[in-house]
């Protein structure tokens, strides 16, 4: 069994079939559960009613760093939003300072945000960070988000961060990105990362692994991540997919059946 703990369903809603033929597709082939992550206020709404027709999908409430700086929430709209039963997460957050320019204050006191959101909930982050290493961790430790726990997500750090998120108890997910030939760094980090810490991921639409690579990616291709992996650090695909479902329940207790 294996869990996507991070894709954009309500992104796929246009390819053959909706977002109920990604989810049937997933399904058959012992994806059990998929965390389907919001990107601004639009995608909250739409993740949540995604979320409500399947039983084994569940949501997050957040808005991404990239997107523009007017579009807030308070602590207490993130708080309000997180009470809905479905949704299990506060993100995806973070800071991201390749797509953004200029003075970037407002994404990290929206960053700030969240995390002071999930503390108040309990309900852990899932964190976005490009180009933004130091401040992303720097802003993390400050703020005590151990407090909340979280992800970082679509991990492509040193192995310096990932000791540094490691020891603030943060999980780390890898994407089909470290499939990709010329990630060499990130597979060394992977090499390295404690089984009990690593999750997988998809970033569907987005980021689809090799043997896929550049076409749209679908939550079933997690079985591909898995499988690197396994190959990767010398161990079978069916123990890196039972310790990520296990670490991915041990994070989010209310997604165990």
């Amino acid at each position: 069994m294996y869990i996507d703990s991070h894709c954009h369903l309500n992104m796929l809603a246009d390819e053959p079939g909706g977002i109920d033929a990604m989810v049937a597709e997933a399904s058959d082939s012992g994806i059990e559960h998929i965390l389907c992550i919001a990107i601004d206020k639009q995608s909250c709404a739409e993740v949540k009613t995604i979320a409500d027709t399947y039983p084994h999908i569940t949501a997050s409430a957040g808005i991404h760093p990239n997107v523009e700086a007017d579009e807030q929430f308070t602590v207490e709209e993130l708080v309000a939003e997180a009470t809905h039963p479905k949704v299990i997460a506060i993100g995806e957050t973070g800071l991201d300072y390749f797509r953004s320019e200029g003075d970037l204050e407002w994404q990290r006191d929206r960053f700030r945000v969240h995390i002071e959101a999930a503390k108040q909930t309990g309900k852990p982050l899932i964190i976005h960070t490009r180009e933004a290493r130091e401040d992303t961790m720097t802003i993390l430790e400050n703020e005590k988000a151990e407090e909340a726990g979280g992800i970082i997500h679509c991990f492509t750090e040193n192995w310096e961060t990932a000791q540094r998120a490691l020891d603030i108890g943060f999980y780390i997910s890898l994407s089909g990105i470290v499939t990709f030939k010329n990630a060499k760094e990130l597979q060394e980090v992977a090499r390295k990362l404690p089984l009990d810490r690593i999750l997988i991921e998809t970033d569907a639409p987005y980021l689809a692994p090799v043997p896929h690579r550049g076409k749209t990616n679908k939550p079933v291709n997690v079985k591909h991540v898995a499988a690197f992996l396994a190959e990767l650090r010398g161990d079978t695909v069916e123990n890196i997919a039972a310790a990520t479902t296990a670490n991915f329940q041990r994070l989010f207790p209310s997604t165990v059946q």
